[in-house]
């Protein structure tokens, strides 16, 4: 019996640690997610541009980037500051309503696609995307991918504080402060 109280008091003493593992990690100024029919709304009453990450749930890079970009503080802080950030899955099944037209899943080979992720990538179905969105949610650019939290800061930052609107890339890229 005092093996077994043991047992169980180590099993839970585990738990605690690892509990309170996850709780710091998510303390780390996570991304603050939300769906495209959020953002729409969001942007009624504030403008700000949109950001949005295009995933499927087997797409082995789109969990690297998760863990490893959207998970870095200056990341996540950047995003939740400049955009609203949209988690979109290129294969879900939920109709979307967006400017007077219905998205829908199409299916197909092993799986299908969104309608409205194919209009986000142009057509050019690869995961992870990444989009960016003007605050008309005007394309500015996909940018299909991996890429590590610092050059995808540089990027972020370049587009959501405005500056691909009077500068070109290269010579911004020369300006730019990394925080890394």
């Amino acid at each position: 019996m005092k093996q077994i109280l043991m047992v169980v008091a180590g099993l839970m003493s585990m738990m605690i640690v690892c509990m309170s593992l996850i709780a710091m990690r998510s303390a780390e100024t996570p991304v603050k997610w939300m769906t495209f029919e959020e953002a729409v709304e969001k942007a009624k009453v504030e403008k700000r541009p949109v950001f949005i990450d295009v995933y499927t749930d087997w797409c082995g890079w789109c969990k690297v980037m998760d863990r490893n970009t959207f998970s870095d503080p200056k990341v996540a802080a950047l995003l939740n500051e400049k955009f609203y950030a949209v988690k979109f899955n290129g294969e879900q099944r939920e109709e979307v309503k967006f400017n007077g037209t219905t998205y829908k899943f199409v299916a197909g080979g092993r799986s299908g696609y969104h309608e409205l992720a194919a209009a986000l990538l142009n057509n050019k179905m690869s995961y992870p995307t990444v989009v960016f969105l003007d605050e008309d949610f005007r394309m500015i650019q996909p940018l299909p991918g991996y890429r590590q939290a610092p050059e995808f800061h540089m990027i972020a930052q370049f587009i959501g504080e405005g500056h691909y609107k009077n500068q070109q890339w290269d010579k911004w890229q020369q300006q730019y402060k990394s925080p890394y």
